[in-house]
């Protein structure tokens, strides 16, 4: 099983958008695969139909009590895609970074949960929140790749700075390098911002970019009200298609972690 954190401390920037198109096509190749909603405003949980309000279990509960294999598979809540489960968030994970900010040894609680459940999924695709604390300190810890979406504009590029130092200053304890790809989201060939934004983005951080582009796709939007995976709904959409080269990149031998 491989752990993909998707993350960057910057929102807006298609985070969900990205976790939910790979995790379709995974599906469609056959793969099983777990999302996991690290995010307290629970976008990935409520764009498969899932009210958080209404749950009784969710990853907050991981970082409550020790859970067992058996209590984690009792958490997730099937999707209208056979290969496709979701851990759900709820507004109790705004709380964690409160509650558990003294107490040691809560970054590894996602790692050591998925861990419980390797046998049962080929992928875990984690959906992070946009600002640093124990959620994307345990989706990080417990990722093999990491996926940062960036909006192709000046902004977006400073949110990045920070996520790459971010990851940076955790490194130090972790026990391999992080892997990580940057993807560059949203991109108007259009527009001189956008144009700007990417050259400089490749400038800077060279091979650790996706030499892609996720374009500007209204099928994502209708997607997500529709309550469908992006292929599923529009599978010849350009979205799609920039989507489909992203995964075969990121399952080239030589872009893939070993476990």
């Amino acid at each position: 099983m491989e752990v993909w954190t998707v993350a960057n401390q910057k929102g807006g920037v298609g985070k969900t958008t990205t976790t939910i198109a790979l995790a379709g096509l995974l599906a469609e190749c056959g793969k099983k695969v777990l999302l996991v909603d690290t995010d307290p405003h629970a976008s990935l949980s409520y764009y498969f139909g899932i009210e958080s309000e209404d749950l009784d279990l969710s990853v907050y509960d991981l970082f409550i009590q020790v859970s067992s294999k058996e209590q984690i598979l009792q958490s997730l809540c099937p999707t209208q895609y056979t290969n496709i489960d979701i851990l759900p968030a709820t507004m109790g994970l705004a709380t964690l970074d409160r509650s558990l900010g003294a107490k040691g040894g809560m970054g590894l609680v996602l790692k050591k949960a998925m861990a419980k459940v390797s046998q049962s999924y080929d992928y875990v695709l984690m959906d992070c929140p946009p600002i640093l604390g124990v959620l994307m300190v345990n989706a990080l810890a417990a990722s093999d790749r990491i996926i940062v979406p960036v909006q192709t504009e000046f902004l977006a590029l400073k949110g990045l700075d920070r996520m790459i130092k971010t990851m940076d200053i955790m490194q130090v304890e972790q026990e391999k390098p992080f892997q990580y790809t940057i993807v560059p989201t949203m991109f108007d060939k259009r527009t001189k911002a956008s144009l700007l934004a990417y050259q400089q983005l490749q400038e800077t951080y060279r091979n650790k970019v996706w030499p892609g582009v996720i374009p500007v796709d209204t099928n994502f939007r209708n997607a997500s009200v529709a309550q469908q995976v992006p292929s599923h709904f529009a599978a010849n959409s350009r979205g799609v298609f920039a989507y489909k080269s992203l995964l075969d990149y990121l399952l080239k031998p030589t872009q893939r972690s070993t476990k």
